[in-house]
């Protein structure tokens, strides 16, 4: 179904794990060149990338690993000059680097907290995207098939989060709606925007959620049970293929077990 991603140059950004990780993986396995970011050179990340690479075919083209704090504007720049000079191009970008923080009252929000989580969750995707825009368009005029940007959002963009998530949940919310202005921009270079927005799914993001929790929430869906990653990753490869989807853009697809249904 997804033979037209062989060969596409993905760039998956914080993959070291969870759902970043199946994502970049799922590529992998359909013969896409991918590289994956994480803020440092850790066991995880190597551990990830060895997992990407298991399903390179051919080894001068391996996959790679690029290292950055994303929350950072120059580091964006540098992510999308490094890529670009390992691969020659963009052809498909995830931003799915992005994380909580800290769990914090509207009370004790300060600017620091703020910060933090506006630049992890929405600077890094502007600043991705914006620097790997020019690489996309070019892809699609010399491909004949659209590029595709894939954000991360979430359930928690629909509903406003749990306790002390409310700068999480707006910063998604956030890139729920900036792509609209995106597609209108760029519909017409050839690049596509969408985003897939998870609901509850079982990765160290939620971690320390205690039993109660676990419970109460799988109760509340339908499908009575938590997500894994993997169920996540098959979205990501339908918005980035042109056969599947070349005429979806600007929608989010919602990959929630029926926990909220807009």
């Amino acid at each position: 179904m997804f033979d037209d991603l062989k060969g596409k140059r993905v760039l998956v950004t914080g993959a070291s794990q969870g759902i970043g990780l199946a994502a970049a993986v799922a590529f992998a396995r359909q013969g896409a060149r991918v590289g994956i970011t994480s803020r440092t050179v850790d066991g995880n990340a190597r551990e990830a990338l060895a997992r990407v690479r298991q399903w390179d075919k051919d080894k001068d083209k391996e996959s790679e690993h690029f290292p950055g704090d994303l929350s950072k504007t120059v580091e964006c720049e540098q992510l999308v000059e490094k890529f670009v000079a390992r691969f020659g191009g963009i052809d498909v970008l995830v931003n799915n680097a992005g994380g909580m923080v800290a769990r914090k009252p509207l009370a004790e929000i300060d600017d620091s907290l703020f910060e933090q989580v506006i630049d992890l969750n929405a600077r890094s995707a502007v600043m991705v995207t914006k620097n790997a825009l020019p690489h996309l368009i070019a892809a699609a005029r010399s491909s004949g098939a659209t590029s595709a940007v894939i954000l991360v959002g979430s359930i928690a963009g629909y509903t406003g989060g749990g306790n002390g998530a409310s700068l999480y949940a707006a910063s998604k919310a956030w890139l729920h709606a900036v792509q609209k202005n995106w597609v209108n921009a760029h519909t017409k270079d050839g690049v596509r925007f969408n985003v897939v927005a998870p609901g509850v799914v079982d990765t160290a993001f939620h971690a320390g959620m205690d039993e109660a929790t676990r419970a109460s929430t799988c109760a509340a869906t339908p499908m009575g049970r938590l997500a894994t990653a993997e169920e996540m990753a098959p979205s990501f490869l339908f918005l980035a293929s042109h056969a599947c989807s070349a005429y979806i853009t600007g929608q989010i697809i919602n990959v929630n077990g029926g926990r909220y249904m807009p």
